[in-house]
């Protein structure tokens, strides 16, 4: 099995369509960000993971949507097309990497499992940051890149960092990520998980036509 961090380096980048042809719910979309709070995680982490996002297939109404948490927005469900494209106009390049990344537990998952993770995932959908939560995540992230330990918990209607509200998604399939403890669970941790392995990389331009370039 080819690692995110593996893919990321060497694998040539697909576009869109092929991105949305080959996801399926639970995949994990693990970025490698350049903005400023991107880069205090990657600082705290020691990785090139910044950001973490789950699929969702909506078979019936053919939509594929992203699911996430995010700084000064909190968690909100977005379509994959938009979210590919970082919200910006088409022709403009996504403001990272990304990797598709599949862990191999999730086909296991029970139907009980997906609707317990279903109904929580769409239960946190727009809980806000404030200014003070977000003091908390930088606090925890903080923390970690000085190796303190803080226990496994985050309590419902809590604050959320990205990876910390995927974790509870997964917790409800039955999945369990494996990390050291220190100040919060990171989208590294995801990352280098066992049974994770990468699908593909995403084009920072996903929507060009023509052959795709490998510094996309």
């Amino acid at each position: 099995m080819t690692t995110p961090a593996e893919a990321l380096a060497s694998w040539p980048p697909q576009r869109y369509a092929a991105v949305r042809s080959a996801v399926r719910t639970g995949d994990l979309a693990i970025c490698s960000g350049n903005q400023m709070f991107s880069r205090v995680i990657q600082w705290a982490t020691k990785s090139e993971w910044s950001h973490i996002a789950m699929i969702v297939r909506l078979e019936e109404l053919d939509r594929v949507m992203v699911l996430e948490a995010v700084q000064k927005i909190g968690v909100r469900c977005v379509p994959l097309s938009r979210w590919v494209t970082d919200f910006q106009p088409r022709g403009k390049p996504f403001t990272g990497r990304v990797v598709i990344a599949r862990h191999d537990e999730i086909a296991r998952a029970t139907q009980d499992q997906m609707r317990q993770m279903s109904g929580f995932a769409t239960g946190q959908l727009g809980c806000p940051f404030d200014a003070a939560e977000l003091a908390k995540i930088a606090l925890r992230i903080c923390l970690a890149r000085f190796g303190v330990r803080l226990p496994r918990m985050i309590q419902p209607n809590d604050e959320y960092f990205c990876s910390e509200y995927l974790d509870e998604c997964y917790q409800r399939l039955g999945v369990t990520i494996p990390w050291d403890g220190r100040g919060f669970i990171a989208p590294s941790d995801f990352a280098r998980a066992p049974h994770v392995h990468a699908v593909m990389r995403v084009s920072r331009f996903p929507f060009r036509t023509g052959a795709v370039q490998a510094d996309e």
